[in-house]
């Protein structure tokens, strides 16, 4: 697998605190992801002799999304995921369930499905097999490359601080206990201990004293999501500096054949790294906004500029999350190869949503700044995840009740149900004259629906 920014892990390890915190004045002007010739897919037959066939990886509560705008446009949808009766599976035209990181399952289903385009939904998969999908002519979106460096954390952090000159945390990495010690020692204390392989918070600890800094290895050993089958193998690390945060954003950024726009920021809650509210348009000072889309911009150009290097799209819509300092600081966080959780608020939000957004840029069509404008002039939008807890399946009942606030409305998901745990079932949509508004309605809407575990 090709990979950019892997070739500078050492100099990363070797970043000094001053340079990540003092970079943001030094970031370079937004890389440039030229526009890109557009591809005039054949559409409207998905039952016929040309179809224009998609693989959906992944076939959860964003794929099914996708899945209904792509078919939508006239495109052939087959929804793939691990499980039986995944949201997407509900609606595409054909299914398939297999282990997407088994590398010799993966390949089987594409050579079965001979789609023209992949859509990774999720981070686990055998992306090796991507490279050689491409290299035979099918379009990996946004590429391969991209898909490899934004699942690999220190791939991302590499490329978004030290080639692209964006402002970061002060960071190190690890391949064992000893040097996680010293590198929380260096950037120091309260940080964070993330595996480099994994998402959603699995296998992250914030550590605030030395003595925890051991149990911070083991979760990032055992809990990350790669661990499963694979805990003979050491996870890498990286180590952050717990940054005096305000507040997060996620500014979706598209790329098309049009070049990169972005959308008005969202704003968001997260419980444990998982998405929880979201809100758009996020009420923020104009030089943040000015400083968190242009870290944007950079960000998805310089992805998008790898793609368009080997022969790729770069197509698609990123979430780029930002953080917020205290002090007024705006830095880059992560990005997300593909609609972001917490642009669910763009289903009432905006006049395409991010989903029918990320439809139209992987097929090719331009996505201009008329395309990512809000629905409304005034107001802000929200979503809630409805979260469900407990063993079985989830049914939801009152809907009229609660559909009968006004300005709201539900999507609920499918899933089979929950399993011992918490899983998100469904989300909670509203628009109101503030920020505090749209969210007290969601809660409204959430305290109204009737919930039940069978």
């Amino acid at each position: 697998m090709s990979n950019e920014s892997g070739t500078a892990s050492t100099a990363a390890s070797e970043t000094s605190t001053e340079a990540s915190e003092t970079s943001e004045t030094a970031a370079p002007a937004a890389a440039s992801a030229p526009q890109q010739t557009a591809v005039d897919y054949t559409l409207g037959t998905p039952l016929g002799k040309h179809p224009t066939k998609v693989l959906l990886l992944g076939s959860g509560e964003l794929g099914k999304e996708i899945s209904i705008e792509l078919m939508r446009l006239g495109a052939h949808v087959c929804a793939a995921d691990a499980y039986e009766g995944a949201p997407a599976m509900q609606v595409a035209h054909e299914y398939r369930v297999f282990d997407m990181t088994d590398p010799a399952k993966l390949d089987e289903a594409i050579a079965d499905v001979h789609p023209d385009i992949i859509i990774p939904e999720v981070e686990a998969i055998a992306t090796q097999e991507l490279e050689k999908a491409a290299n035979r002519g099918v379009q990996v979106v946004p590429s391969c490359q991209v898909a490899a460096i934004c699942m690999n954390r220190e791939s991302l952090r590499v490329l978004a601080h030290e080639t692209l000159g964006l402002p970061t945390t002060p960071y190190r990495f690890a391949d064992s206990l000893d040097e996680l010690k010293a590198g929380a020692e260096q950037v120091g204390y309260p940080c964070v201990v993330k595996p480099i392989m994994s998402s959603s918070g699995h296998g992250q600890s914030v550590v605030r004293t030395p003595d925890a800094i051991e149990a911070a290895w083991h979760e990032a050993q055992v809990g990350r999501r790669a661990a499963a089958g694979h805990t003979d193998q050491v996870s890498r690390v990286i180590v952050e500096a717990l940054a005096p945060l305000d507040y997060e954003l996620t500014v979706l950024t598209v790329s098309s054949s049009d070049g990169i726009v972005t959308c008005q920021p969202v704003g968001h809650v997260q419980v444990n790294g998982d998405y929880r509210e979201s809100w758009q348009p996020a009420r923020v000072p104009s030089d943040v906004l000015e400083k968190a889309q242009h870290i944007a911009r950079t960000m998805v150009g310089g992805l998008a500029d790898i793609a368009h290097k080997h022969g790729e799209k770069g197509w698609g819509v990123f979430g780029v999350e930002i953080f917020v300092l205290t002090d007024g600081r705006v830095l880059f966080n992560e990005v997300s190869p593909r609609p972001h959780d917490t642009g669910m608020v763009t289903m009432i939000s905006q006049r395409l949503s991010e989903f029918a957004l990320h439809a139209r840029a992987v097929l090719g069509v331009p996505v201009s700044d008329s395309e990512v404008e809000l629905l409304r002039t005034s107001g802000v939008c929200a979503s809630r995840a409805i979260v469900v807890e407990g063993k079985g399946q989830v049914e939801f009942s009152n809907l009229p009740q609660a559909l009968a606030i006004p300005q709201t409305d539900v999507r609920i998901f499918g899933k089979p149900g929950v399993n011992g745990g918490h899983r998100r079932m469904g989300v909670v949509l509203a628009a109101g004259a503030d920020e505090t508004g749209a969210r007290n309605l969601t809660r409204q809407v959430l305290d109204t629906l009737h919930i039940t575990v069978d």
